[in-house]
């Protein structure tokens, strides 16, 4: 049976909206995106165009989010989509990124080619309707100069960093969700010698980094007979065998913490990694928790921490600005547990 092709769109997506004026019976009509390859997100890519967007959501009911540097306010010109175009949308999008998006597998992640990543999930696991999740890639790398520009960080916390980099210190990245933490980790990987081979490790390609020698290695999931998944903490072992200069992990989320602070313990200076923590007041307790997937205990943690990691930067993200918090180091005495104090 042939694949209806909505028009203006790829097969099975709904046709792109117009978008509405002022006056709700003249209809304007919607931008042609300035990226051709935004195409493959449907009625998403005029929305994905504006170069300030970052996050598009798409919610149960069919309506849309959007994230422009100031948190998320719904989508102006936005035609709400039924359970039907919401599907063929996720499912179209998933495909984009070589993933199957079906009853059988309906949670799924993509990286997509040009654009980001993208995340999907079907109804019953989404009580309300299908949802769809697209976070937009910067398309030029980030430097610490233009995250300075921006007010995430003072001119004297960028040097403070650049010298760290360029010390070959080990730095863990640590925030909230959304608050910057890979694009001041591309910022600062651009600041080391063009000389120096930079391995990354993600679950999800996301780093764009200004640098000449960059290998990235992305995770990848079960295929639809439970086979074929590599996992972070086999890729990290992988990437000790690529001679890094700097090994790299894109997102902490498991056991793969054990074998990142065994690298950077081992000799391997100048690495880095991400976690997800809300402050630095429950960043020791994070880092336990993800100590306890990988069989260590919090004393044998706190050892490999401290030794390993020589800066901890904590970003938030207030009011839609994201910025530095603080940049601090954990206190090298061990009753203080993994406490993260200023620097000297």
């Amino acid at each position: 049976m042939p694949v209806r092709r909505a028009a203006g769109g790829p097969p099975g997506v709904a046709p792109v909206p117009a978008a509405v004026s002022e006056d709700p019976a003249v209809p304007v009509p919607v931008p042609v995106p300035a990226r051709p390859h935004l195409a493959v997100l449907g009625p998403l890519a005029p929305f994905a165009a504006d170069p300030a967007v970052t996050d598009l959501l798409v919610d149960a009911r069919g309506g849309l989010w959007l994230d422009a540097g100031s948190g998320l306010l719904p989508a102006r010109g936005w035609t709400p989509l039924d359970a039907l175009q919401a599907r063929r949308l996720a499912v179209a999008v998933m495909a984009a990124g070589g993933r199957h998006l079906d009853d059988a597998t309906p949670c799924v992640d993509a990286r997509i080619a040009g654009i980001g990543r993208a995340h999907a999930v079907l109804p019953p696991v989404s009580t309300g309707g299908p949802v769809l999740s697209v976070r937009i890639a910067r398309t030029a790398p980030w430097r610490l100069a233009h995250l300075e520009a921006a007010g995430m960080l003072t001119a004297d916390e960028a040097q403070v960093l650049r010298a760290a980099v360029r010390a070959r210190r080990n730095l863990l990245i640590c925030g909230p969700a959304g608050s910057g933490k890979t694009s001041l980790l591309a910022a600062l990987l651009a600041e080391a010698p063009p000389t120096e081979r930079i391995v990354t490790v993600e679950d999800v390609a996301e780093l764009v980094v200004d640098h000449p020698h960059v290998v990235g290695l992305e995770a990848r999931q079960a295929n639809t007979d439970g086979a074929g998944a590599i996992g972070l903490e086999r890729l990290v072992r992988e990437a000790l065998r690529m001679r890094p200069d700097r090994l790299v992990v894109g997102e902490c989320r498991g056991p793969e913490i054990a074998e990142l602070l065994s690298a950077l313990n081992t000799g391997h200076d100048g690495g880095a990694g991400t976690v997800h923590s809300t402050g630095t007041a429950g960043l020791g307790a994070r880092l336990e928790a993800l100590g306890a997937l990988a069989g260590l205990s919090a004393d044998a943690l706190g050892r490999q921490v401290r030794a390993a990691v020589d800066l901890v930067v904590h970003l938030t993200r207030a009011d839609g600005r994201r910025r530095v918090e603080r940049i601090g180091r954990f206190s090298p005495d061990p009753g203080d547990g993994l406490a993260v104090v200023d620097l000297p």
